[in-house]
């Protein structure tokens, strides 16, 4: 007679993939979209330039930008509103959306002032891109991420690479030296990869055939790293309206204690 205690259980019938199959799937999270309160619905913007700061020194400096108007936001549902203040602000989870007009150039700025998942990306980009704002030419700043990169990286480094879309490497190769946007940058290392939002928006502006540039910088915080990228902006052409409206001379130092400040509570 078999010892129902010590006998080998009979294999279950179901997988555990089949398992599953029970469970109910979980709610799809709603799609991100463009907030623009004071434009027409079929109304399309067609900027000249659309810079996109994901970075921590491209968010500050950008803060200091005295020309700039608010018009508009892109909301992404699971990012809670809680915390927020009425103005904009530096310490807010939001994504605003300005404009600046120069010579009667449409020039747009997106500070990103949250993390963006993964899973999310490509449909921020989308929105970005392909929605309501039709750009000329795009230039994103982001930080590069030590796990990313195919090398040693030291905090005591300050440095900054550059990857391009086909159009936007192709005119550079005309010789339109004057209209490169990262002009001078060295190209981002053979081997390193980059992730995320930036990879998103410059692989949608790959597909869209928009002139697009990104910039990766290291470290990710620190007044060395916003000083470089005040100095590339001053250099280059195409982006040197946009810090004629910067203003205050101590950014940097005002960056500085505020990192500080941030690591007292880290």
């Amino acid at each position: 007679m078999e010892d129902v205690l010590t006998e080998i259980p009979p294999p279950s019938r179901f997988f555990q993939d089949d398992l599953n199959n029970f469970a109910p799937p979980s709610p799809s999270l709603p799609s991100p979209f463009l907030l623009f309160p004071k434009s027409k619905p079929n109304e399309l913007l067609r900027p000249s330039l659309l810079v996109i700061a994901i970075s921590s020194p491209s968010l500050h400096l950008f803060r200091h930008l005295s020309a700039k108007t608010l018009i508009g936001s892109l909301i992404l549902p699971e990012i809670p509103f809680s915390g927020n203040h009425i103005q904009p602000s530096v310490d807010d989870k939001s994504c605003d959306i300005y404009s600046i007009d120069q010579d009667n150039e449409l020039i747009i700025l997106v500070s990103v002032q949250f993390s963006v998942p993964a899973e999310r990306s490509l449909l921020v980009a989308k929105l970005l891109l392909d929605n309501k704002i039709i750009p000329e030419r795009v230039l994103i700043l982001d930080s590069l991420q030590s796990q990313n990169f195919r090398g040693k990286l030291s905090p005591d480094e300050t440095f900054a690479f550059k990857l391009e879309t086909s159009s936007e490497s192709k005119r550079n190769d005309e010789g339109n030296d004057g209209s490169q946007m990262l002009k001078g940058l060295d190209y981002y290392p053979s081997g390193s990869v980059v992730d995320g939002l930036a990879a998103a928006l410059l692989g949608r502006c790959q597909m869209k055939n928009i002139k697009g540039a990104l910039c990766v910088s290291w470290p990710e915080y620190g007044s060395e790293v916003l000083s470089l990228l005040k100095s590339l902006l001053h250099q280059n052409a195409p982006l040197q309206p946009i810090l004629e409206f910067c203003t205050g001379s101590n950014n940097g130092d005002e960056y500085a204690n505020r990192i500080k400040d941030l690591d007292l509570y880290t």
